[in-house]
């Protein structure tokens, strides 16, 4: 009773697969396969031609393959293929569709590639241990030491088609993407949060002396300024003509950030002593600093002390305003 209750809805490989159908479940498998690769160079083509290239080349090889196994396949049942695909069998390795797959940067996408040839790799050495017949199984043992020689064939297209300048080129696409995408938002608000909220928390700290009023003061300044920021950041440019990638990461990272930076100095006033809280905080506010300056130089290619400079003296200004204003 249990047993049929929680019974697979998916085929054993192992057990209940016949030949016949472990051919279709390749010829399947390499169909899904060079369409992927396709996706990949469609996405690729314009930023990437290369690159795009290489995924062209990779699916023209899966092709390859898929019409050895149909003729294998013609040659021992005919023409007719039974309908059978990697999601209908228990532990066979699966593809995410396209829309899962439209945000991977050209790293990930050479990453999922070499998952994709292991996983096909293993897939035809246990599907060759399991077929009686000698020309299929040497297909199957050809195509498994293929799919294991295919991070090879990669590189070698690597080779053909993108160049070390062309390589060159497309890291810094990919970098300076990476900069508008997260870098930068994220960069302005970290620099709005640990600024901006430096006044009303040293304000209020020092009007009060009380700490925990403080801390609800930079709490509530530092998750309304981050939550504006965000919205800011995502509606005022959608990305499409300025390139800066999705609005929505683009707000994210600059949101989070906003409200890092403001609850960087505001949690430390959780620390009932109030000249205790105020030093500790005072020190994070000098780390905050050090590290948007360390950003700028970093990322933006600022000069580390022109940086320093003005993100130390903006700092201090606001600072000082905060503590002039609480003291007033």
């Amino acid at each position: 009773m249990l047993a049929r209750f929680f019974r697979s809805s998916k085929r054993s490989f192992a057990d209940s697969l016949s030949e016949q159908e472990i051919l279709a479940l390749g010829i399947a498998s390499e169909e899904d396969d060079a369409r992927i690769y396709l996706a990949y160079a469609d996405r690729l083509r314009r930023e990437f031609p290369a690159s795009a290239k290489i995924f062209e080349d990779m699916a023209e090889v899966e092709n390859t393959h898929r019409k050895s196994l149909i003729e294998i396949h013609r040659q021992r049942f005919g023409e007719r293929i039974p309908l059978i695909r990697r999601e209908h069998v228990e532990g066979f390795y699966e593809r995410k569709p396209d829309w899962l797959r439209a945000n991977l940067s050209l790293d990930a996408m050479r990453r999922e590639t070499e998952a994709m040839e292991e996983q096909a790799y293993r897939f035809y050495v246990e599907a060759a241990k399991r077929t009686s017949d000698a020309s299929t199984r040497e297909l199957l043992g050809d195509l498994a030491l293929a799919e294991q020689g295919h991070e090879d064939i990669a590189r070698m297209l690597g080779d053909k088609h993108t160049p070390e300048d062309v390589k060159h080129d497309e890291d810094a696409t990919v970098h300076r993407q990476f900069v508008l995408t997260y870098v930068q938002p994220g960069l302005a608000g970290l620099m709005d949060g640990s600024v901006s909220t430096l006044a009303p928390i040293f304000a209020a700290a020092f009007a009060t002396q009380d700490t925990w009023q403080t801390f609800l003061v930079g709490l509530s300044a530092s998750v309304g300024a981050g939550i504006s920021m965000g919205f800011t950041e995502a509606a005022h440019d959608d990305g499409k003509i300025s390139g800066r990638g999705s609005p929505i990461k683009r707000g994210l990272a600059c949101g989070i950030m906003t409200a890092l930076g403001g609850l960087g100095h505001a949690l430390p006033y959780l620390i009932p002593h109030f000249w205790t809280a105020t030093i500790t905080a005072a020190v994070v506010v000098f780390f905050e600093l050090w590290a948007i300056a360390f950003i700028q130089n970093r990322y933006m290619e600022t000069p580390f002390l022109r940086a320093a400079f003005q993100v130390v003296l903006g700092g201090g200004l606001v600072l000082g305003a905060g503590i002039l204003i609480g003291n007033g």
